[in-house]
């Protein structure tokens, strides 16, 4: 079932929004050579318990994943896309970090992921995640009332195509609002003017993912983290946004 938010119920989610890209931001400035994944979680851990926030993924238990999720980050390297498990690595010069967090504060969720190159950028790399990024910008100017799920999805694939990348639709973006995943689904590939119709009140996590060469992913044997299948490297860029009579809202920009 499809949730409108109220605009007063769009504002609370905006409060958790901007909570995600300051945490986001923190960790974007520390994630440099030598850090570790775990001292990432760490830092995530102490601002959810500062702000008195719930982390959506602790004891997350999804079909598809080995559960329950005991973090409160998904931090995927290099050929590891979504659902990254942080475990003890120290970051590299070069290493493509992607780190995706959803979290609630009084009832209200949002869900944001960026992914940063470490130290000294490949070209290809620095490509990938732009691509990602252009998706992102590209669906949610898309996400006006009256166009259709497949408008954003379409306007996701269109940037993909034109820079060489395969698309996978087995994960994409979703409503949200007061739970992290609620209907609808949001494929990164469909037919503009199809699918479920964009009103005020709804809100959606856009999420652009993808590998360099190859829409097949594999996962690994702890039973969350999601990587290409042919172990090219990979990027991922998400905002959490609302639909309004003005156009979209982005919830999760960083001011």
């Amino acid at each position: 079932m499809v949730e409108l938010k109220s605009p007063a119920e769009i504002e609370r989610m905006r409060v958790t929004g901007q909570f995600v890209a300051a945490v986001l931001s923190e960790l974007r400035e520390k994630a440099q050579i030598g850090v570790n994944l775990l001292d990432l979680e760490a830092v995530v851990r102490e601002r959810i318990r500062e702000r008195g926030a719930v982390s959506c993924y602790w004891d997350y238990s999804p079909s598809f994943g080995r559960g329950p999720f005991r973090n409160t980050v998904c931090l995927s390297v290099n050929d590891a896309v979504l659902h990254g498990l942080p475990f003890d690595y120290a970051l590299r010069d070069g290493d493509v970090l992607t780190m995706d967090l959803a979290v609630s504060i009084d009832g209200w969720v949002a869900d944001a992921a960026v992914t940063t190159i470490v130290g000294t950028p490949d070209p290809e790399d620095a490509r990938l995640v732009r691509t990602t990024e252009e998706a992102l910008a590209a669906a949610i100017a898309a996400a006006e009332p009256g166009n259709t799920i497949g408008d954003l999805s379409a306007a996701i694939a269109q940037v993909a195509r034109a820079n060489g990348y395969p698309v996978n639709t087995e994960f994409g973006g979703h409503g949200l609002g007061r739970t992290m995943h609620e209907d609808p689904h949001v494929p990164n590939q469909g037919r503009a003017g199809r699918g479920f119709r964009l009103r005020p009140g709804l809100t959606l996590a856009i999420e652009p993912w993808f590998a360099r060469t190859t829409d097949r992913i594999v996962t690994d044997p702890d039973g969350w983290t999601l990587r290409s299948a042919d172990g090219s490297r990979t990027a991922h860029s998400e905002h959490t946004i609302a639909i309004t009579d003005a156009g979209p809202q982005v919830l999760t920009r960083a001011v």
